[in-house]
């Protein structure tokens, strides 16, 4: 899979049947920009609001994953998502003038093959992933359910049902290559037990199902005059069971079911807004469980974020000590803000400074109650990704760094005598014409006080 993100070539169009409510819907996938993530826009209302397809928006996962915004719902959407998530598509916009998916043959298989034939846009940004580093459970005990991620390299899934049916047993499905899912999972359709489907049908539910969007099984022998009533009701001749399944339509793989399972999840989990590297084991997944997973793993990751990247001990040696910043910046105490660099590499700087009582500023801001300037802080971040932007030059000694905006500013805590600012600063984007723009953020501990998007130029010194 592509390391940047991607989007479709070009508007792919939809057309079919909601599962539950049974209106035909027209869905379209448009492209989109980097960064704008999957979301769906309601055209056939006044205003057309959008949902972003995450799961903080799930409100109901009775039959499917419905999520909601502002009384704004889109529901049975985990067979589209999974699609774009198992294709590689990263950013898109979903037109859709109904209140639901259509359900197509109860697989993603078409929608598949249709991101297939239309083909996708590599864009400039890179894709970001969440390294999994912890195991990570949602558990049921009551409904047997149990489901975990476990750190790893690559993305992967193990599921395992068991409904206590004596057609489909206890199926097993995997999927260890993201790229296997359009062949291995798309295909693979939604199915319905034949004791369901009253009460669903009663409770005013699958209006949209037919014998040709889902495997019905079995359980038990049932008399011709019920098989008489089901080809009436489905509006299909001679409905006849063949070995636990209605001969509807034919299995395409054996473990279908177990398959659709994992299907769902990787739809559910494409909520999580952010691809995942980790190993994720379900036993009995369900759009419920699925969707609390994704929630513990999107809250995971807002943790995660609040945490330094880089871990050094207090007696490491500094990448640069104070001489050799000396040497690379033209900055001189009291104004020189950064004590030593602990790491350093094409995309990446780490920075410290040691905040002392005895800095000058703290004479007057504040006398009784010192606190580090945010300007500084933010000066200081600045001078450290100076020392990030020289490094790309031969003789950086000869070169300055000169601010050209900052954005996205946000003071989270405050920084006080006695604190060890580290700095950590990341290129959002290759250096072009001696123009930096640098993602910046500084720590004390694990404690996040601040972060910005700076942008400098870097200029020759005038002899």
């Amino acid at each position: 899979m592509s390391p940047k993100q991607q989007t479709l070539n070009a508007p792919i169009t939809f057309q079919g049947k909601g599962l539950h409510t049974g209106l035909h819907v027209t869905m379209t996938v448009n492209p989109a920009e980097a960064g704008h993530g999957i979301k769906f826009r309601r055209i056939d209302l006044e205003a057309q609001p959008t949902i972003e397809a995450l799961a903080d928006f799930v409100v109901d996962t009775s039959r499917g994953t419905t999520i909601e915004k502002r009384g704004v719902r889109v529901s049975t959407i985990e067979h589209v998502m999974a699609a774009l998530w198992g294709c590689g598509v990263d950013n898109a916009l979903i037109d859709i003038d109904a209140p639901e998916t259509p359900i197509m043959d109860g697989s993603a298989r078409e929608y598949v093959e249709a991101i297939a034939r239309t083909g996708l846009k590599e864009q400039d940004e890179e894709r970001k992933y969440y390294s999994v580093s912890e195991k990570t459970l949602f558990e049921a005990p009551e409904r047997g359910v149990e489901l975990a991620v476990y750190p790893d390299d690559e993305f992967s899934i193990n599921v395992n049902i068991d409904f206590n049916s004596k057609i489909i047993g206890n199926q097993y499905a995997r999927l260890d290559r993201i790229g296997d899912f359009a062949e291995q999972i798309a295909p693979c359709r939604t199915f319905v037990f034949l004791h369901e489907l009253e009460p669903l049908i009663k409770n005013n539910l699958i209006k949209g199902g037919d014998l040709d969007n889902a495997i019905v099984i079995v359980e038990n022998k049932i008399p011709d005059e019920e098989l008489a009533r089901l080809s009436e009701l489905f509006n299909k001749k001679d409905v006849q069971v063949d070995e636990g399944y209605l001969n509807n339509i034919q299995l395409r793989f054996p473990n279908e079911p177990s398959r659709h399972k994992l299907l769902d999840m990787v739809g559910d989990l494409a909520l999580i807004g952010m691809r995942i590297h980790g190993r994720v084991v379900a036993y009995r997944p369900g759009h419920a469980a699925n969707t609390e997973l994704a929630k513990i793993i999107r809250r995971n990751i807002k943790r995660d974020a609040a945490k330094p990247r880089f871990h050094f001990e207090p007696d490491s040696t500094p990448v640069y000590d104070i001489k050799q910043i000396k040497g690379m910046l033209p900055h001189r105490p009291p104004f020189l803000l950064v004590d030593k660099v602990m790491h350093l590499d094409s995309e990446n700087v780490v920075g410290i400074k040691n905040v002392t009582m005895n800095e000058p500023f703290f004479v007057g801001h504040f006398p009784n109650e010192p606190v580090m300037p945010g300007v500084l802080i933010i000066e200081a971040m600045a001078q450290c990704g100076g020392i990030l932007a020289l490094s790309s030059v031969p003789d950086p000694e000869n070169y300055s760094t000169y601010f050209l905006k900052i954005d996205g500013v946000k003071f989270r805590d405050k920084v006080v005598p006695g604190d060890t600012l580290q700095f950590e600063l990341k290129l959002a984007e290759p250096i072009r014409r001696g123009i930096v723009t640098m993602e910046a953020k500084a720590y004390v501990g694990n404690r996040f006080t601040t972060e910005a998007t700076l942008m400098a130029q870097i200029a020759r010194n005038k002899d």
